[in-house]
């Protein structure tokens, strides 16, 4: 399971550091996606085989459903990690997630978050997300 937080800084090529307590749990392979809020998703194999499967499982003919599955695939990537720890994120998925300097990796269970550095203290600031209301949200399925 995926955890905490993370600050790397992208290099001149488009390269992160991967941290060190995430190598072995994402494997030296791995898919990167675009993700929800702004940043992007990354996924070992095995969790990506898990999320692909349900994937295949929307209904084709519901227009939202074919939309949820283009953003997702039209943006994955393979990426692998170098001897010095690296992995290159391609131009597509910065711009999508507006990194260019500093970054912020996240674990989230089954999956990484990597965001801008600023974007990520916007949305995870209290004025943003009280901890009180999302837990009384969260009562309601059954959390």
């Amino acid at each position: 399971m995926f955890i905490g937080e993370y600050e790397h800084n992208v290099d001149a090529k488009g390269r992160i550091i991967m941290p060190a307590k995430l190598r072995e749990d994402i494997g030296e392979k791995f898919i990167i996606t675009k993700g929800l809020d702004g940043c992007l998703f990354a996924y070992s194999q095995a969790e990506w085989a898990n999320f692909e499967e349900k994937l295949k499982a929307l209904p084709l003919a519901q227009k939202n459903a074919r939309n949820f599955v283009r953003f997702f695939l039209s943006g994955a990537v393979e990426c692998e990690i170098d001897k010095q720890g690296r992995f290159l994120i391609p131009a597509n998925l910065r711009e999508h997630a507006l990194l260019d300097k500093e970054v912020v990796i996240i674990g989230v269970g089954t999956r990484l978050e990597i965001w801008n550095r600023e974007t990520w203290k916007t949305y995870s600031s209290d004025e943003n997300i009280s901890a009180d209301e999302i837990a009384e949200n969260m009562t309601m399925l059954g959390i």
